[in-house]
């Protein structure tokens, strides 16, 4: 098994700014995996500040980036995990959430978190068929 790690327009870079050791996807035995992604700022490779559903969204269209720049989808993704600071935040996470995956939504996890050493409530990590 060989393995591919895929750069992300700005992502990628984004990452390696704030010194993070991780790559943000990596493509592996028919899969691909996303690493969990913040709220990025698609345009800048900084983090969206607002509520959670701002953020939500922020993160769930930065990870529809980085699978199509891996050549993949949403529609493709067998798993999610969502890991918020908050577990009240759960309902809001959803109403987003379902608008990315309205029919057939993978297998997910929800997972309450205390914090990250960044200014962000959530973020989201997905694997899909590559």
């Amino acid at each position: 098994m060989s393995k591919e790690v895929v750069e992300v327009p700005i992502l990628s870079e984004g990452v390696r700014k704030v010194g993070v050791p991780l790559s943000m996807v990596t493509r592996a035995n028919g899969f691909v995996f996303v690493s969990g992604t913040p709220p990025f700022n698609m345009e800048s490779g900084g983090f969206v500040k607002g509520d959670i559903e701002v953020q939500t969204e922020a993160c769930l269209r930065a990870l529809q980036h980085c699978l199509e720049s891996a050549g993949t989808s949403l529609d493709k993704v067998v798993m999610v995990r969502i890991y918020a600071a908050n577990a009240g935040f759960y309902g809001a996470i959803n109403r987003v959430y379902a608008r990315f995956f309205p029919e057939n939504p993978p297998s997910r996890t929800f997972v309450p978190v205390a914090s990250w050493p960044m200014e962000f409530d959530i973020e989201i990590e997905c694997i899909a068929v590559a």
